[in-house]
């Protein structure tokens, strides 16, 4: 159950908010070859200089911090696709400038990820975690 977590150093709508979170479900679905019922996803928003990254001369513009807590196996080409399309979905809904995105991804084994009826398998190419 990957948790994928988003932080703005801007004000959000609500509609940009949830076509944002259907948008980076379908990419992450498409590039971690998986289902999309088991995505968490967070989306924070803080004041202009509430957030910083030590690259990023005009905060101004837009900062974006992206942590994504993943199971384990997943490829480096799968986890570097995903980090840039994060960075593509954010720049073409928000105009934010990609040297201003930071993306950490933190892997964990499949059980350390819980819903109520289950924990989760070590991630297997074309599955649904979800699926009986």
């Amino acid at each position: 159950m990957p948790h994928l977590q988003f932080e703005f150093n801007r004000s959000l709508t609500d509609s940009d908010k949830i076509e944002f979170a259907e948008d980076v479900r379908q990419l992450f679905s498409d590039v971690m070859d998986t289902g999309t019922d088991h995505i968490s996803i967070s989306i924070r928003e803080y004041g202009t200089y509430n957030l910083s990254i030590g690259r990023a001369d005009e905060p101004k513009k837009g900062i974006a911090v992206v942590n994504a807590d993943i199971r384990e196996g997943r490829t480096m080409e799968q986890r570097r696709t995903l980090c840039l399309g994060f960075m593509d979905l954010i720049e073409d809904r928000w105009n934010l400038p990609k040297e201003q995105m930071y993306v950490t991804l933190t892997e964990h084994k499949g059980e350390d990820f819980h819903l109520l009826e289950r924990y989760l398998a070590s991630w297997q190419e074309g599955e649904d975690p979800l699926a009986d």
